[in-house]
């Protein structure tokens, strides 16, 4: 009988929902170039080479496990992006729409996490716990950062 230490499927959604995250901010690093919002670019590129490398932390675990890491998005994260580019576009093309809709898309991201941590905690091993948990700090760091700017905005 072999002895699995991680859930690769689990593992593979935590993939995913980077994936999206990567595709989500090179959407909004298009639109903010399209919008002049030049200041917001470094900031968008930072999150695409963050969640890069977050996927980088998690594709040994799906190795480990026999299994191959994904490199799909979710169905939901195809939508998301859709939305934010005609939101982006219906809202008036500015700065706040473009903020909210990547705020929208860290809270998914963070949802995500949080209930993997709570309702799967049992098919992930303590090391993967520790690098979804340092993970998701780093996260809701980035995610205060978009809701400060957006915030600004509204001042």
């Amino acid at each position: 009988m072999e002895n699995h230490l991680n859930n690769p499927e689990i593992i593979n959604d935590l993939i995913k929902i980077n994936n999206d995250r990567v595709e989500g901010y090179k959407t909004a690093l298009d639109l903010s170039h399209t919008l002049s919002l030049d200041s917001l670019q470094q900031l968008f590129a930072k999150y695409v080479l963050q969640s890069q490398h977050f996927i980088e932390e998690l594709k040994p675990f799906v190795v480990l496990e026999g299994a191959q890491p994904t490199d799909a998005t979710m169905l939901s994260g195809k939508l998301f992006r859709m939305w934010m580019s005609v939101k982006v576009t219906i809202a008036g093309n500015d700065r706040k729409s473009l903020l909210e809709s990547c705020e929208k898309g860290e809270d998914a991201f963070k949802e995500t996490y949080k209930k993997i941590l709570e309702e799967d905690n049992d098919q992930l091993s303590v090391e993967v716990k520790n690098i979804l948990l340092k993970q998701l700090d780093k996260q809701l760091e980035a995610h205060d950062a978009v809701k400060m700017l957006r915030d600004e905005v509204s001042l």
